[in-house]
């Protein structure tokens, strides 16, 4: 799919459901991901997905930070939907990381080294082993800067293309999408690489 074409299907997709999203999708390959980071509104693509193809590979780099709320909802979701769950951890141990570096603030020149190990090196793990053409995520716009100058399609670095089915959505639509359904929320969700909710982690900088 060429940039001119990637054009044009975002102007056809902008106007359709996320279900019809996923299902023109998913017609592209059968090498296909799902990423999840279990945060706050996780349980919304996830519960999607349980409805429209249940064995997809779903990916998620658990960095050995998450607090507990988090990973008790990861657990929610991977036994309700039952997941084709897949984790990717650093190669090293929390402990370890905790003892060597700690949790850098956004100030400490060791935070890039810390996303590194945590988080991007256990994702170009999960992108080796799985070699997905299309990778639908849950990022929304107006989330971050970068985000912002996304679409519902787009490409990474890697040339993999990125579906956001939610895209457009505000954040009222998923909480009632949430209580329609009787999904929970994530409230608690911290990402210790993104720190502020207003940066991004890295992983969809790749």
């Amino acid at each position: 799919m060429l940039q001119i074409e990637l054009k044009e299907a975002n102007k056809i997709l902008r106007h359709k459901s996320p279900d019809e999203i996923i299902n023109w999708a998913l017609t592209i390959s059968k090498r296909r991901i799902v990423t999840t980071s279990f945060g706050v509104y996780s349980a919304v693509l996830l519960s999607t997905f349980n409805k429209i193809v249940k064995d997809i590979d779903v990916v998620w780099c658990d960095t050995g930070f998450n607090n507990s709320e988090t990973y008790k909802h990861a657990n929610n979701l991977i036994k309700r939907f039952s997941l084709n769950i897949h984790i990717y951890s650093p190669l090293v141990s929390a402990a370890y990381l905790q003892s060597l570096i700690g949790i850098p603030t956004l100030e400490n020149p060791k935070h890039d080294d810390f996303s590194e190990l945590v988080k991007l090196e256990p994702f170009r793990r999960a992108l080796k082993k799985h070699k997905p053409v299309v990778w639908f995520t849950n990022i929304r716009n107006r989330q971050t800067e970068f985000r912002n100058s996304r679409d519902i399609l787009s490409f990474s670095k890697d040339g993999i293309l990125k579906v956001s089915p939610y895209f457009y959505w505000t954040d009222d639509q998923l909480d009632d999408y949430l209580k329609k359904h009787n999904l929970p929320k994530n409230v608690n969700y911290f990402d210790p690489t993104k720190v502020l909710v207003n940066r991004e982690c890295g992983i969809h900088l790749q």
